[in-house]
């Protein structure tokens, strides 16, 4: 009798942080609406593109822009969007819906997982300490660590290059529109969860509605999706 052999999982599951493991792209945009409303703009769904899913440096950037500001606010407006989130995120951010599950079925399975956020250390951090708690990710990458993050694809590439993997072995768990396309650059299989922003569909792109979708088999789909 011929017997099917079972997929191969992920070399390792590299997750998105904010809108993906934990519900703080809400938490972000109330941030970005917040320091918009001090420089005298009205945050609007036309500003999304700029805000859900971007480094601060992105928004601040966005906001000194589109108010003509003095661009050399610039890392003011940042540093007041970084401790404004830092402030709510360290008050408490729920996880979403499945993330608990989903990675202690990876921790049981002996499938290594990493964070690979576009936040500040100062907010990674936080988050890990918090409502990560006791999450055993093998290490955690943020905004800091590498010379440019999302969209680009060095912090996948550099989470890939720290499990000595192939980058085409990896999973990366996603949300926005610009990790995707970070992932996706750095050569990775995309499962897309999105929470505020749709994500366009794309080779080597999987989607779930959320995470409470997702087990073993699904990551292991996701490398074989053309």
């Amino acid at each position: 009798m011929r017997t099917t052999a079972p997929a191969a999982l992920p070399s390792a599951v590299l997750f998105d942080m904010d809108g993906t493991l934990v519900d703080t792209e809400v938490l972000w945009w109330e941030t970005a609406r917040e320091v918009a409303a001090g420089l005298g703009h009205r945050l609007s769904d036309a500003d999304a593109p700029e805000v859900v899913g971007r480094a601060v440096a992105d928004t601040a950037a966005h906001l000194i822009g589109v108010t003509g500001g003095d661009p050399s606010k610039l890392p003011a407006t940042a540093a007041e969007l970084t401790d404004s989130f830092f402030r709510k995120v360290d008050a408490g951010a729920p996880l979403r819906p499945g993330a608990a599950a989903l990675l202690a079925s990876l921790e049981a399975a002996g499938v290594p997982f990493a964070l690979v956020s576009a936040s500040p250390r100062s907010v990674v951090d936080a988050v890990v300490a918090g409502s990560l708690a006791g999450v055993d990710f093998a290490f955690t990458l943020s905004a800091d660590d590498t010379v440019r993050t999302k969209p680009h694809p060095d912090p996948y590439r550099a989470a890939a290059e720290r499990f000595a993997a192939d980058p085409a072995a990896c999973v990366a768990v996603e949300d926005s529109p610009d990790g995707t396309a970070s992932a996706d650059a750095a050569g990775c299989a995309v499962l897309v969860v999105p929470s505020l922003l749709p994500v366009a569909p794309g080779q080597g792109r999987t989607f779930a509605r959320s995470l409470e979708e997702v087990d073993l088999g699904v990551l292991a789909d996701c490398l074989r999706r053309p």
